[in-house]
């Protein structure tokens, strides 16, 4: 990923920048801070020719306090911060005003005696270098702090904008900003200050971007307007509108938010999707409400009129819908015969406990969505456990790209790494096939991972009949390749693969064909005993996820399966960074996405079969990179 090692930040734009055990700073001689303690409910820090910075040391098991820098303006707003209170886990920077002589942050219950009095610092710089173990190499992460869905997926002018759920203050979900990456190839992403601020009206939660060609809303022809939830205790869950003109770098908020409130004052009303119905010229947005998606229509992006529901009593019925999206694809790769896939990310609900993402297919008359199917049927996106708030990305032409987050809210906020908390998973490019007179959504690495492959091992073609070992995948591995295998099944009823390093932490991946299942089995991954820790939702205390997922220890440490058709051969694609496993089955047919923990990469298989032999026709082992 493109970083600049050292940026600077404008006031209020809180950033996308790390700072974690390693921190390099640089203070300026003038520079000084003092503190007020007004007790332990309110402390003032008077700060007298700011630096560009003031770090704040976390410590992340701390209760939250509140943080204002105070300028004056109506629009100051608290951030909730987990000062240390006993010891330091990283440092989060807040910037301070740009060329003035005097700034005043304002920290609420927080006590006299507390560790962050002591640690506090100013700064002109700060370092951004990776100091996390489990970063990925090849997958999209904030350059520190928390993120979680993927927001706002617009493409313009030769780039990809990828705007995300984002906690610049801490590796926990809070102050719910839109952070901001952008690529112009999916692959290489360059992070940029985030783009949308939560505010007095609330968290900035998920939503979605368009590219207004025709001027309709009125801020310029070709300007990005952003479509958001705005979420508080005090106001309510509402949507707003927010609008760039500088190819969506910074937004304006509209000055009559919230542009659409629920009428009936459902408390979770959230999500908006919105996109262009060209049959009657109008726009179209999809709101979560709920257990239920709700439509609405517009002609002038900012006026908006319901038109009718979907979902009740649909699928997975979960605590509540969300990050909806919907998108019309051929079927078969026939332009000439399509259907609508209508992409629903519910929490809980996920077959094997927590997130996941389902889909209904069906058409879309412009008013109401009517699904193919009946109303206990259920399709998943994804038949792993670290697949979630998947959306697509506007204005692509005839190509449907999604991004999903790449985690589980089950265990989110407590996966071990430090710096940064969350990655997206691969970016897919969706399709519609027909499968036994069906229609299922398949979704495959999109065709730009392939400059990733920086060497390619090729290993002879060989048969299994008991096992068969490969010592080493490739020399100096740092934990970041994709395995391509083409496998004739022969007589064997079990076949299969074991990833190891020489701690004997492992991952199987095999084909159970009597029971039609493709499992990844993650219980001997590496760390995994967080998963005790994990926080199934009050409406999932039940046993259904213990017995549908395999050799069930924790929600972390299990095994996923998705249905399989019966071949006589397959092929998998499948990818491995630091933190994850990708599997990818004829074409993203089946697509599993689980992440790991290894102490150190695997770099050994052990092939294995039962019940007969097989052969792996081809294979193909690349080092992927940046």
């Amino acid at each position: 990923m493109k970083t600049t090692p050292w940026i600077k930040l404008c006031k209020g734009a809180a950033l996308a920048l790390a700072v974690s055990y390693g921190l390099t700073y640089c203070h300026t001689t003038k520079s000084k801070l003092t503190l007020e303690q007004k007790g332990d409910s309110l402390t003032v820090i008077h700060i007298t020719y700011p630096a560009n910075y003031i770090l704040l040391p976390i410590e992340e098991e701390a209760m939250e306090s509140q943080v204002l820098l105070d300028t004056g303006e109506a629009t100051d707003t608290d951030m909730d911060i987990r000062l240390a209170q006993t010891k330091v886990d990283y440092f989060v920077p807040l910037a301070l005003p740009a060329g003035a002589k005097t700034a005043t942050v304002r920290v609420r219950n927080k006590s006299k005696d507390a560790l962050c009095w002591k640690e506090i610092k100013l700064s002109d710089t700060f370092d951004t270098a990776n100091t996390d173990k489990f970063r990925p190499v090849y997958h999209h992460t904030p350059l520190y702090g928390w993120m979680n869905d993927a927001n706002g997926l617009v493409y313009k002018d030769g780039e990809y904008h990828l705007y995300f759920q984002y906690n610049p203050y801490g590796s926990k979900w809070g102050n719910m900003h839109w952070g901001h990456s952008v690529s112009r190839d999916l692959v290489h992403w360059e992070h940029l200050p985030p783009a949308i601020a939560c505010d007095t009206l609330g968290h900035i939660f998920s939503g979605s971007s368009v590219v207004d060609k025709e001027n309709v809303a009125g801020y310029g022809a070709g300007s990005i307007l952003a479509f958001y939830t705005s979420a508080s205790d005090k106001n309510g869950q509402n949507q707003c509108l927010a609008f760039s003109k500088d190819n969506g770098r910074t937004f304006t908020k509209y000055e009559k938010n919230p542009i659409l409130c629920p009428s009936d004052g459902l408390k979770d009303f959230r999500d908006p999707k919105v996109f262009r119905y060209e049959p009657e010229d109008k726009w179209v947005m999809i709101v979560s409400a709920d257990k239920e998606m709700r439509f609405y229509d517009s002609k002038n992006l900012k006026d908006w009129n319901y038109m009718s529901s979907f979902g009740e009593g649909y699928g997975v019925q979960p605590c509540q819908f969300e990050c909806p999206d919907m998108v019309e694809l051929p079927i078969d790769g026939e332009i000439n015969r399509k259907k609508w896939a209508l992409i629903v990310n519910v929490n809980p609900g996920c077959y094997f406990g927590g997130s996941a993402t389902q889909y209904f297919t069906g058409n879309f008359d412009g008013t109401k969505f009517i699904c193919d199917n009946q109303p206990n049927v259920t399709k998943w996106l994804d038949w792993g456990k670290d697949h979630y708030a998947t959306v697509c990305f506007s204005n692509t032409s005839d190509r449907t790209v999604a991004i999903p987050w790449m985690s589980n809210w089950q265990y989110c906020n407590i996966v071990p790494t430090k710096q940064f908390r969350s990655a997206n998973a691969l970016p897919r490019e969706l399709g519609l096939y027909t499968q036994d007179g069906e229609l299922y959504l398949s979704a495959a690495p999109v065709a730009e991972t392939k400059t990733l492959r920086k060497e390619n091992k090729e290993i002879p073609s060989f048969t299994v009949s008991n096992d068969y070992h490969i010592d080493s995948l490739l020399t100096d591995n740092n934990g970041a390749y994709e395995l391509a295998l083409e496998i004739t099944t022969g007589k064997a009823e079990i076949m299969g693969f074991s990833l190891f390093n020489d701690k004997g932490e492992k991952v199987d991946i095999y084909f159970n064909l009597p029971e039609k299942r493709l499992v990844m089995d993650r219980t001997k991954s590496g760390i995994v005993d967080f998963g005790k820790n994990s926080v199934p939702h009050e409406i999932e205390a039940h046993d259904r996820r213990k017995t549908t997922s395999i050799n069930y220890i924790d929600d972390f440490a299990l095994a996923t399966w998705a249905p399989i058709k019966k071949e006589n051969k397959y092929a998998l694609d499948i990818f491995i960074d630091k933190c994850s496993v990708e599997i990818f089955l004829n074409g993203g047919k089946i697509a599993m996405t689980n992440l790991v923990f290894p102490s150190e990469p695997y770099n050994r298989m052990c092939f294995y079969s039962k019940g007969g032999t097989f052969n792996v026709d081809s294979f193909n082992a690349y080092r992927l990179g940046l």
